[in-house]
């Protein structure tokens, strides 16, 4: 097991390295002779103390079975070197925090460094300093047997590796704890994996700690005649393929370690994944119900990756699975870390939290007027046509998820709104109160992501992107008669913005722009022109347009965002109706092992078939419309959001907009002078013009770092880790 290591100076040491691998999974020193790799992870990237490394034999040199000689910080570490394939591969260890040099001499060339940066097993590396508080939980973490981790070690959180092992019985439906290693149960079942190999089905499960998260890996392995898993001798079983699974939500996924997994990699539908012999790996910080930042869980998947290559070995592809929360921790993470996933299957998804809560907060605004500054004004025919949703119940469900930017306890100004969410395991002293304790912890998803976003130095909170300068609410709804010009201009003179602390205000919001860049850099607003523009990307549906706020419009903004960037989506499949798992899985390991779209991998939608044989697959190029224009439209009708009637971009993805003149011909002849000169004094600077990217709209810079790691640094100064640091 990988030990937290003490002391963080050596790993602030800036170090220049080869280029990284296409794909981005690897990373070279390289002459015309010699090849030098680190399989596991970025060589300036390692964690936890060792590393695996290839050693190509030069082309044209006898293929000699000497290893060379190869010294790590001046010490011999060849022994730790087998022969395969050509090359020369070692698991290394003893690396120290901060700057390593391996050195390669032999077969006559001339020699070679590769230079490694290591970093502690508790981080961090990439996500910059750890936040603060944060509450460990390993002591309420279940293990298979049902005993718990017992307390945390230290102030990261650590406790010790335990490897234990479950079964499942003949004709069972839930895996149970093994009794013992030195034999099997009499009941134990069989199963035949996907590459055809029928073993006992015995899962070894390993749970550690590892970026202040819990992790686990699970594979079948037999303890009983299997020998202990290394990269050179993998379980026999394992179908040399990686399944990454991340789990829902983001409400209360601030300050703590997380108690549970998002999706338990032994229950459900993973039983048959492991059926299948996949390593599966997952994090508590892979959950966003325990921490809502995407760019914090790519670092932890980037840790857990490196980890599970040094238990078993290299696999042939790894993908990522996730619903909800899980699908867009799925999207982020590939998009902002290219080589991490292979492919993605994702149902009931969403671009990423970002835009659930910023679509939530201009249906906040809406509310708020329709209810406070202007009651009775609006039909709800007319608050639908403004807000963009299919009806009332789905615009005010829309408008509470902007709880989630909302850190102040007990405001209720709408039905169903709940700010503030806290998981109990935070204690009520540590809360964020603007009365009784200011200077608390703030439970919003910016304060959850404040080294991306950077922080207010008045105020000491997170900067925050949401803008609504220059946006003109309900401007479609005007185009199309469904509200008066008196009714346009009323709602956009006052429909205010919020302040840091999601309190109503009469002014516009304006967006901190640094914070704006940063999040597209980091791929907190999911951009599509990473890692997304090469992989497949499969959309197993799942939306409930009517009754909450998994949207369809959600689905199509990600197809978009894609599009956008990489000048089309091709390699994005939507299907729409009742989830299919099975079939969808089916369908998406084969695109990613044969590197081929499949036929079946086409757009569709699933419909109640009449013969009373369930759901039959009607092939068809998804669209956005609320409109009987195709079969799945006609099944499955697709509302907007308020962005959109304002006149903005489907894919939902312009944070703050540029603005023009305002110019009568984009209103309707019914609008006079006299409203145009009340326009202008409501928007004095202009008006959005989304023929234009947003201001500061950027690419997102794939393996970005916020600190400790120098290498594609995002942040002007120094990072300095500050344990107390609020």
């Amino acid at each position: 097991m990988k030990t937290a290591a003490a002391g963080v100076a050596a790993v602030l040491l800036a170090l220049q390295t080869s280029g990284v691998a296409a794909g981005g999974a690897q990373t070279k020193a390289k002459t015309q002779k010699l090849d030098i790799q680190t399989l596991s992870t970025h060589a300036d990237r390692v964690t936890g103390g060792d590393v695996l490394v290839a050693i190509a034999i030069p082309g044209g040199s006898a293929a000699s079975a000497e290893p060379p000689e190869v010294r790590l910080n001046g010490r011999d570490v060849a022994s730790a070197f087998r022969l395969q394939d050509r090359r020369f591969v070692g698991l290394v260890s003893g690396l120290i925090d901060g700057r390593n040099e391996l050195k390669v001499s032999g077969w006559g060339v001339r020699d070679q460094a590769l230079a490694i940066t290591n970093y502690a097993i508790a981080g961090p590396v990439i996500s910059g300093p750890h936040q603060q508080p944060f509450v460990c939980q390993t002591d309420t973490f279940k293990l298979p047997d049902g005993t718990t981790m017992g307390r945390a070690q230290d102030d990261d959180c650590s406790a010790p590796t335990k490897v234990q092992y479950v079964y499942m019985p003949y004709n069972g439906k839930e895996l149970r704890p093994l009794a013992g290693t030195r034999e099997l149960p009499p009941d134990v079942a069989t199963i035949t994996t996907s590459a055809g190999k029928t073993v006992p089905f015995v899962v070894r499960v390993e749970t550690g700690t590892m970026n202040r998260g819990i992790y686990q890996n699970a594979v079948l392995h037999d303890p009983t005649r299997d020998p202990a898993p290394t990269p050179f001798t993998p379980p026999p079983a394992w179908n040399r393929r990686f399944l990454a699974i991340h789990g829902v939500g983001c409400p209360t996924g601030w300050f703590r370690q997380g108690g549970v997994m998002g999706v338990n990699p032994l229950a459900g539908p993973m039983i048959a994944r492991l059926g299948d012999g996949y390593v599966i790996f997952t994090n508590t910080l892979n959950h966003p119900t325990n921490s809502c930042n995407a760019f914090l869980a790519g670092e932890t998947t980037m840790m857990g990756k490196e980890h599970a290559i040094e238990t078993f070995g290299v696999p042939e592809f790894t993908v990522s699975i996730g619903t909800s929360g899980g699908a867009y921790t799925s999207l982020q993470i590939a998009d902002a870390f290219p080589g991490l996933f292979d492919g993605i299957l994702i149902n009931a998804t969403f671009p990423d939290a970002l835009s659930i809560a910023l679509a939530g907060a201009d249906a906040h605004l809406l509310a708020h007027y329709f209810s406070v500054a202007n009651r009775d004004a609006f039909t709800d025919a007319q608050k639908v046509a403004v807000s963009g949703y299919s009806g009332m119940k789905a615009f005010i469900d829309a408008a509470n998820q902007s709880q989630r930017t909302d850190p102040v306890p007990g405001r209720q100004d709408i039905e169903g709104y709940n700010p503030a969410m806290w998981n109990d395991a935070v204690p009520k002293a540590l809360r964020y109160d603007p009365a009784a304790n200011p200077h608390g912890a703030r439970p919003t998803v910016f304060d959850a992501a404040r080294n991306i976003y950077g922080v207010d130095p008045q105020t000491g909170f997170a900067l925050r992107p949401f803008d609504n300068v220059g946006l003109q609410y309900g401007l479609t709804a005007l185009k199309s008669g469904a509200i008066t010009p008196q009714q346009f201009l009323d709602l956009n003179e006052r429909i205010g913005g919020f302040d840091q602390d999601a309190n109503y205000i009469t002014a516009r919001s304006v967006g901190d722009g640094g914070a704006i860049k940063r999040a597209y850099q980091a791929g907190l607003t999911l951009g599509g022109g990473g890692g997304l523009k090469s992989i497949p990307v499969f959309d197993d549906g799942a939306y409930n347009d009517e009754r909450g706020y998994h949207y369809q419009w959600f689905h199509f903004a990600i197809r978009e965002r894609i599009a956008k960037q990489n000048g089309g989506a091709g390699n994005h499949v939507m299907w729409r109706g009742p989830v299919q798992a099975e079939k969808a899985w089916a369908v998406f390991i084969d695109w990613v092992a044969t590197k081929t779209r499949p036929a079946t991998a086409v757009d569709g939608c699933w419909l109640d078939g009449s013969d009373g044989k369930g759901p039959a697959f009607h092939p068809e190029r998804q669209t956005f419309s609320n409109q009987p224009d195709s079969w799945c439209n006609k099944a499955f009708p697709s509302s907007g959001f308020t962005r959109l009637v304002a006149g903005g971009p489907l894919d939902g993805n312009v944070l703050k907009c540029q603005v023009k003149p305002i110019d009568a011909k984009d209103y309707p002849a019914s609008f006079t002078a006299a409203d145009l000169q009340r326009l202008r004094a409501i928007f004095p600077s202009g008006v959005c013009n989304w023929t234009k990217p947003g201001v500061n709209q950027t690419r997102v810079v794939t393996w970005a770092s916020f600190g400790p790691a120098p290498e594609h640094l995002l942040i002007p100064a120094p990072v300095i880790l500050n344990r107390s640091q609020p």
